[in-house]
């Protein structure tokens, strides 16, 4: 074992120049150096994550050694380094294998190989910390492609979810996303179009949406690859087609960092075609953070990056740094880096072949604080090293799944554990845990956790997990909207939800209160023109549109005023056709829709439609049944809306419309009949929560309109009648509402809840 302490001296600041970081004392350990005569694994070719099992030990792939030299899965000890060969490829099993494995929550891990097999066309496997290998399924090029490169990942419904690449050694076919059960059921759920959506697409990620986000190495509109989402049932959205001067080769791998963005690397392209660090918002918007020049910042990333607990993304370069030759004449031996999420660079230790060459794999941050990683070649037998870098980041905890309902177990990875240790969900402890040795916990999620970091205490010590663990079905309370108000209209831009008149005790208001999520902090913006209670907010590009709504508390107007956060101003539109309050507005393809209501007439079946492009109004088909107060949401291609009350009696009804028809229909009736809940559609369900059925209600459900069912759901804290509704996240926030609904009656809360989904 030989240590080497060196000093971060180079600082790029990636849009505006060079900058200088101040030094920090870098720790790197030349743990062991990988020797085939020994029996060790060898050629670490592209061979990804080591990650840590539940014994604390890492586990990993090598390209070559074994039985058959085509590739081993080994355990290392981190503190030796030594490794131990758990079992060898075969023809049978596949060969070749290339970056690595992922860690279940079953303890096992899941890796695949590009070729060979039964199939013929690569493998994916599960295999035991003990080394018992199981194909899942064998590629064999008909309908499922082949030549899988990276490992899959496990979804939020435990299934695992993969990328076979397609790509034979220069034979190239289409990729193909699929998913396989831990049993081995395998569905191919999309084939990639090469001329659009690319072709070579290897890592995927699960992000906080539910949805996997990778990148292709080469097809899409420009044939230099693309950066995509895909939701678990197979949907695509191209986010971002490669150009070659802003990345090429996008398969690399990504990271979300906190703040919601994914930063990801492109292994060649950009100004001097040896790679590029780049943000992808999840919208989609895409921004290269530096272009690597393959001289002292290094060059080629090959590797996916890793994300720190301080929220920095490191990874390596697999040439470049200091060193001016390596072997055979090529330039630099790589690097290890660290980038800010604005973008600013840190070398932290430029490999010089004595302890080390060519890092092909990406680093692994255990949970001692640590980062490890091997070489491909270079050390004192040049067939590469096993490697940690010590950075300062303290120990912590790993959670091998993020989230879960109240009941659910979570695997916990770390150290120093024992009997005595104390788990906590979001600072509710968990009553039931199991131990395992001094390196993993078994814990039950605990009734009335909340989303948030877990800790788990030993003694005087408390490590705190780098993730946080979200609480699925399960509310929780922001800070309260300063003014309580009930009936507001509302609508989220850029993540900010506007909150907009509505109605205090005895007074109708036009007030603007802007809650931000991130923060949780209130401000405010300029007051709505005409003050009203019961309108329907709408976003359309970033304009908040207030639409209708009770200016007195006895009678309905057809105002629309728009509002623009960037100019903090209101404009005057034109005049809904119909006079009405108590509705309710949903967005398709950029057209508002407004349903129902009610005015003089009674409650009303009336539908119109604003195109604010053109700023016209248009007539649409009725609704089946006259009602207002409804809960509505788009999902899918349809327009749902729930509830209400009609002339005679709360109701349960529900309809559903066709824009390309013009038509509605009957839909599953809510088991519980109400109005004026707070409502929305989140990852394809409406949530319909509260409301009144002639008393307040907690009750929370869920619509899914594939399956034409509804479904209880936890209640909300505090039963409310006529909150505003938002979502921001893919969360629901139910802001104000009162104990009755009706102006000028009940008490009127400033409570904000929330819910996760």
């Amino acid at each position: 074992m030989r240590s080497v302490l060196c000093f971060v001296l180079l600082g790029i600041w990636l849009v505006t120049g060079l900058a200088t970081i101040p030094a920090h004392a870098q720790t790197f350990t030349d743990v062991h150096d990988y020797h085939s005569s020994s029996g060790d694994p060898y050629e670490f070719l592209q061979t990804g994550f080591i990650p840590q099992g539940r014994d604390g030990k890492l586990y990993g792939i090598s390209h070559f050694a074994g039985t058959s030299d085509i590739g081993t899965i080994f355990v290392t000890d981190p503190t030796t380094g030594v490794p131990t060969i758990l079992t060898s490829f075969d023809n049978s099993t596949g060969a070749y294998p290339y970056n690595g494995l992922v860690l279940g929550t079953d303890g096992n891990f899941y890796g695949d190989a590009p070729i060979y097999g039964t199939g013929g066309a690569g493998s994916v496997f599960k295999v035991t910390p003990a080394g018992v290998l199981t194909v899942l399924h064998a590629f064999t090029n008909t309908g499922d492609s082949g030549w899988p490169v990276n490992p899959p990942v496990q979804g939020n419904d435990g299934n695992w979810y993969g990328i076979a690449s397609g790509n034979d050694q220069g034979n190239q076919f289409p990729s193909v996303f699929y998913k396989v059960t831990s049993a081995g059921v395998f569905t191919a759920l999309h084939t990639f179009d090469t001329n659009t959506e690319g072709t070579q697409c290897e890592a995927i990620i699960l992000g906080s949406d539910g949805n996997f986000w990778g990148g292709c190495n080469l097809g899409g509109a420009s044939a230099d690859g693309t950066l995509f989402k895909i939701t678990p049932s197979g949907a695509i959205t191209v986010l971002h087609t490669l150009t070659g001067t802003d990345g090429l080769y996008g398969g690399a791998g990504m990271v979300q960092a906190p703040d919601g963005n994914y930063y990801g690397l492109t292994f060649a392209g950009g100004s001097a075609d040896v790679g590029v660090f780049y943000k992808l918002t999840p919208g989609g918007v895409y921004t290269v953070l530096h272009h690597f020049t393959g001289g002292a910042d290094g060059g080629y990333p090959l590797a996916g990056p890793t994300l720190g607990t301080d929220g920095n993304i490191y990874g390596t370069t697999a040439n470049g740094g200091n060193s001016v030759v390596c072997f055979s004449g090529i330039a630099g031996c790589g690097t290890i880096f660290k980038f800010t999420t604005a973008g600013r660079l840190t070398t932290l230790y430029t490999f010089d072949s004595t302890h080390g060459a060519y890092p092909e794999s990406s680093l692994t941050l255990r949970t001692d604080g640590k980062f490890y990683g091997n070489t491909l070649s270079g050390g004192l037998y040049g067939q590469g090293v096993f490697y940690s870098l010590s950075t300062g980041l303290q120990p912590f905890i790993s959670l091998v799944t993020t989230s879960g309902k109240a009941g659910s177990k979570v695997g916990i990875l770390g150290q120093g554990f024992s009997h005595s240790s104390i788990v906590k969900f979001g600072g509710v402890q968990a009553t039931t845990i199991t131990v395992t040795g001094t390196t993993y916990i078994s814990a039950t999620v605990p009734a009335g956790a909340i989303s948030g970091n877990v800790t788990v205490t030993t003694g005087t010590t408390t490590l705190t997990s780098a993730q946080k663990f979200i609480v699925h079905d399960s509310w929780s309370t922001g800070a309260p909207i300063p003014t309580a108000v009930q009936g507001a209209a509302s609508g989220t831009i850029n993540n900010k939800i506007y909150v907009v008149g509505g109605a205090t005790s005895n007074t109708i208001v036009a007030n603007t209160q802007v809650y931000n999520p991130t923060t949780n902090t209130w401000t405010t913006g300029a007051s709505l023109p005409t003050a009203r209670f019961a309108a329907a907010g709408a976003v359309v590009s970033n304009i908040l549109y207030v639409i209708g709504g009770n200016p007195n508390g006895s009678s309905q107007t057809n105002v629309v005023e728009a509002y623009n956060p960037t100019t903090n101003t209101w404009s005057t539109k034109a005049p809904m056709p119909t006079s009405r309050d108590s509705i309710t507005a949903v967005v398709q393809g950029g057209i508002i829709y407004v349903i129902g209501g009610f005015n003089s007439s009674g409650r009303l079946t009336t539908v119109e439609s604003y195109n604010p492009t053109t700023n016209v109004w248009t007539p649409e088909a009725p609704l089946l049944v006259g009602k207002s107060g409804a809960a509505a949401g788009l999902l899918g291609s349809t327009i749902v809306a729930a509830g209400g009350l009609t002339n005679s009696a709360v109701t349960g009804d529900n309809e559903g419309y066709n824009s390309a028809t013009n038509s509605w229909s009957s839909l599953t009736a809510d088991p519980t009949a109400r109005q004026t809940s707070c409502s929305a559609s989140v990852l394809g369900l409406l949530y319909v929560a509260g409301g009144s059925n002639g008393t307040a209600l907690n009750l929370n459900e869920s619509y899914n309109n594939t399956a034409h069912k509804w479904t209880t759901l936890t209640s909300m804290p505090q039963a409310v009648v006529f909150p505003a509704s938002a979502t921001a996240s893919n969360l629901l926030y139910c802001i104000g509402g009162s104990s009755s609904g009706a102006f000028g009656q009940g008490t009127v809360y400033n409570n904000l809840q929330i819910y996760q989904p």
